[in-house]
């Protein structure tokens, strides 16, 4: 980018030049599979994650390894057990892999590399079987440059377990609330009603029965009454640890 900036300056090219090769820029191309959008997240803020599922491992390998060459990290969700393989096999001198099963993501990085602070914000799951997306939440915003406080199993059907660690993130002075919630999915309604920061809240796809994959949460949620709570799509943990880091950088200024 400095070399195109500096050849506009010096004439050796017109604005219409320099702006078809900056543009050149942005797309890194892998093959046949992917154009991957390297400059996201300097022009958004957000940067484009390697979805997994349904890529086969070499594929995943391949982005990734692109991604943290051009950005120094790449965020890859939805990771199965063979792409971690495949990323371990090949992983290159110099760079280290952040791995959590449970949220079923992966960081690949330089070491060394830092991401820049951007805000605190926290995260709550209303039951144990929530935690994977949760984790997930959590995994996107400290890449987004978010601090994260974190409580879990703190659901409605205990609710005097949500008061000590909402407490605790009011008065760390999180900027946002992501609240995952399977089931009948009320917690991020009764959060949104205690606080007056905003709440992102996650409909997860566990329970049964009528309303089963997560129907009957993404439903009570949108049928809110309380104000400020804004709703993100089934298991969506990504979307929502981008929603409200986004939100917490904004507050930081």
């Amino acid at each position: 980018m400095e070399e195109i900036l500096r050849a506009l300056v010096r004439g050796e090219i017109d604005i219409a030049a320099a702006k078809q090769k900056l543009n050149v820029l942005q797309i890194k191309k892998i093959g046949d599979v992917a154009k991957l959008d390297v400059n996201r997240a300097r022009r958004t803020g957000v940067p484009e994650a390697i979805l997994a599922q349904d890529k086969q491992p070499e594929d995943v390998c391949r982005l990734s390894l692109a991604m943290a060459e051009a950005n120094g990290y790449a965020l890859i969700t939805r990771v199965k057990e063979s792409d971690l393989v495949e990323l371990e096999k090949n992983l290159p001198e110099g760079y280290e892999l952040e791995i959590n099963r449970q949220a079923r993501t992966c960081v690949l990085k330089r070491k060394g590399h830092v991401f820049a602070q951007n805000g605190r914000i926290g995260v709550l799951a209303a039951g144990t079987a929530d935690i994977g997306v949760a984790e997930e939440v959590v995994t996107t915003a400290r890449v987004m440059g978010c601090e994260v406080i974190k409580a879990y199993d703190v659901g409605v059907a205990g609710i005097h377990r949500l008061y000590e660690p909402l407490t605790e993130m009011l008065e760390k002075g999180v900027a946002a609330i992501v609240v995952v919630a399977g089931m009948d999915a009320v917690l991020p309604i009764v959060v949104s009603s205690h606080v007056s920061v905003p709440v992102v809240g996650v409909p997860t796809s566990v329970g049964y029965g009528m309303g089963k994959d997560g129907v009957a949460g993404l439903l009570t949620m949108l049928q809110t009454c309380s104000p400020g709570l804004a709703v993100v799509n089934i298991d969506n943990g990504f979307g929502a640890g981008v929603f409200a880091s986004l939100i917490a950088r904004q507050a930081r200024g």
